[in-house]
């Protein structure tokens, strides 16, 4: 192969590499405000693409863009519309790619100008961790995105013989966007069943399906996320063992842990109790200026609880809020349909 023949290859690859990493970077800056995957992603960006005036020199000069065969050929998909998360695979194995040639082409005896061949390699693995963590974060976040309104408790315990699934029905037709299993009896015999169940009934109903505190449950079902409390296992374990497009939440009481939440790994934080419950009448009661303090040092959503209803839902949301927790105010009403649509009445009206 001549050498202008690969100068010309490790030209375009240099622009493929530096063309994809840039567009992964705007994503972490922009997107999710991600500023370490921000500062990989720029730092890789540079060491891959910069170089000298003479390197860039011998690269631009050996240059044909109007007679390269590739401009008319078409790949397939190219020109449809994607959503960010195959954005963001896509344009990380173009930049994987490329950085593979890169690398072959740096082995070439002869090869001017001069490249290291396992910079490239090594650009290339940590591609491979950055791509995981920014997918992760993206898939994460369209789903905490959607726990605005109701997120409705459904507790084995306040159900008063009635099935989890006749009362999940009655509340999804009431609008809630998430669902919570919650089972804090001594007997586990059933929940896989019943986790199941409502996760196939969410899933059917385009609602969120959340399990509280068992993670072998979550996975077991497949569930879009698992919720956990100060006592329970560490967010941080907990963020390594779900898969990368399971959202994960923490109850807090305290500034300190909800930092401590987000640094962990939580997708959102449940602030509370807001009011008295009769759902856990031991708990702590911070009230709406808790969420308030909250919602200003953490970014991501926020969901009310303790005690909210009809009458006080509009409080927590003009507090900032992005969505409440409910539990007796629907479980125990005789009509959780219309209870639910109460509670999102007024949260709404908050707002």
């Amino acid at each position: 192969m001549m050498l202008e023949q690969r100068r010309r290859i490790i030209d375009a690859n240099l622009n493929r590499a530096g063309e994809g990493l840039h567009l992964l970077e705007e994503l972490a800056r922009l997107a999710l405000d991600d500023a370490e995957l921000t500062q990989q992603l720029k730092t890789m960006r540079h060491e891959i693409v910069r170089g000298d005036l003479a390197f860039n020199k011998e690269l631009i000069q050996s240059r044909d863009a109007a007679d390269d065969v590739g401009i008319d050929i078409e790949v397939l998909g190219e020109g449809k519309e994607k959503e960010l998360p195959i954005i963001v695979v896509s344009n990380a194995r173009r930049v994987q790619e490329a950085l593979r040639v890169l690398e072959e082409m740096a082995k070439i005896p002869g090869t001017t100008p001069r490249m290291e061949p396992d910079k490239f390699k090594k650009a290339r693995f940590d591609l491979y961790t950055i791509e995981q963590k920014l997918l992760s974060r993206l898939l994460r976040r369209d789903k905490a995105g959607r726990l605005s309104g109701l997120y409705a408790i459904i507790d084995s315990q306040k159900l008063g013989g009635r099935g989890h699934l006749e009362v999940a029905g009655q509340i999804i037709r009431g609008g809630a966007k998430a669902i919570q299993l919650r089972h804090k009896l001594d007997s586990r015999d059933g929940l896989l069943s019943i986790a199941q169940k409502l996760k196939d009934l969410c899933s059917e109903n385009g609602v969120l399906f959340i399990v509280n505190d068992y993670l072998d449950i979550a996975l077991a079902v497949g569930a879009d996320g698992l919720h956990l409390g100060q006592k329970d296992l560490p967010v941080a374990t907990a963020r390594r063992l779900l898969p990368i497009d399971m959202i994960l939440g923490c109850s807090v009481t305290s500034l300190k842990q909800a930092k401590a939440a987000e640094a962990g790994g939580a997708d959102y934080i449940a602030v509370g109790s807001m009011y008295p419950t009769l759902s856990k009448e031991t708990a702590k009661v911070v009230g709406p200026d808790m969420l308030r303090r909250v919602k200003g040092v953490v970014g991501v959503p926020l969901v009310a609880i303790g005690g909210i209803n009809r009458d006080n839902a509009g409080e927590v949301a003009a507090a900032g809020a992005d969505g409440v927790a409910v539990i007796s105010a629907i479980l125990r009403a005789e009509d959780a349909e219309e209870a639910a649509r109460q509670v999102i009445k007024a949260f709404e009206a908050g707002k």
